[in-house]
């Protein structure tokens, strides 16, 4: 017993007071943390500017059919099969297309408005999805020209700036880091995308020429197709080789590249006058709606080229251009319909990559 070795108790006292500011800490960050996050659930995280591809797509359809019934009466025979089409369903289709580009426009202000700092912003610095922003003002200069009724003048070209100076100024913040940030040269960000940017150049170009306004036409015309030249080359040779890195689920957006050389062409004409895939479909998301409005401008060029040269053939080819464009549109809009909860929830194709 004598040898036996007494070790001291060692008393490890907890501190109250410890206690309390750690769990106050830990409080504080936790509805630090629920403050600053954006809830996963709410629409205003889920709605992206790539939604808009559906309002560019609803009134490039309202522009179609408002230039084929406005020629009708002066072409082939085969253009009258377009009159089994009642004026009233053309004002549907252009109100339909108002409201949904009303609606998406008030949800992104409010997006932008409550969640700019974690969601809009990473949205505008993501290489694929700043080219998205552009489809806002892309799909009311479509509808401004599609008006069923005329429309003053002034108020046309107020309209008209009002939609144009954004996308000018989109141009500088985008074109200028192609060839100044060395992180987001042209080489590294490309992607099918990237055309958007430039079909709203071509947009913007043709209402202006509508106008009357040439010389301001003629610039930004200039503008989108110098920079088309150097995205399709870029595109051209970064196709095979990193075709791997472009999301699935965005890989409709190869459709673009009807969409930016037909639309050149409209816009060449207003300048000028008559001179001239299976596993993105496993999944529906929004960017099956890019599908659409590349063939609609694919049909209002072949309408033109049928108005100018009046020929039997031009007239059938624009037929089933024509044809093919409203079938892929009504079907996109009933999936859409009946999947729209599928489409609501899920996030950005383009945050994926």
């Amino acid at each position: 017993m004598g040898d036996t070795e007494i070790k001291p108790s060692v008393q490890i006292v907890i501190s109250n007071d410890a206690m309390t500011m750690n769990s106050t800490s830990t409080q504080k960050q936790t509805h630090q943390n629920k403050i600053v996050e954006p809830s996963k659930s709410s629409i205003l995280t889920k709605l992206h500017a790539g939604y808009f591809s559906i309002c560019i797509s609803f009134a490039a359809q309202a522009l179609l059919w408002k230039h084929l019934s406005d020629h009708r009466k002066d072409l082939q025979v085969l253009w009258h099969a377009f009159n089994v089409l009642p004026s009233l369903a053309f004002l549907l289709l252009w109100g339909l297309s108002v409201f949904i580009a009303a609606s998406l426009s008030f949800l992104y202000i409010l997006r932008c408005f409550f969640h700019f700092d974690m969601v809009v912003k990473t949205e505008f610095l993501h290489h694929i999805g700043m080219n998205y922003m552009y489809a806002p003002c892309i799909s009311w200069l479509l509808i401004l020209q599609s008006a069923p009724m005329p429309v003053t003048r002034t108020y046309y070209q107020v309209l008209c700036w009002a939609f144009s100076v954004p996308i000018l100024a989109l141009d500088v913040k985008l074109y200028g880091q192609w060839f100044t940030t060395e992180k987001r040269f042209l080489w590294v960000v490309a992607n099918p995308v990237s055309q958007i940017s430039v079909i709203g150049n071509l947009v913007s170009a043709q209402v202006i020429a509508e106008m009357g306004w040439k010389e301001s036409a003629v610039s930004v015309f200039s503008l989108g197709f110098g920079h088309y030249l150097i995205l399709f080359v870029t595109l051209y040779q970064r196709t095979v080789v990193s075709s791997n890195h472009f999301p699935r689920v965005l890989r409709p957006a190869y459709f673009l590249f009807f969409a930016a050389p037909s639309m050149a062409s409209l816009a060449w004409k207003s300048l000028t006058g008559p001179a001239l895939f299976k596993k993105s479909m496993k999944r529906l998301t929004v960017a099956w709606w890019v599908y659409s409005f590349p063939l609609t401008f694919v049909a209002l060029a072949s309408a033109e080229y049928a108005l100018e040269v009046k020929d039997s053939i031009a007239s059938g080819f624009m037929l089933v251009i024509c044809g093919i464009s409203l079938l892929v549109f009504i079907g996109l809009m009933l999936i859409s319909v009946l999947k729209v909860e599928r489409m609501l929830h899920t996030s950005a194709p383009f945050m994926c990559c």
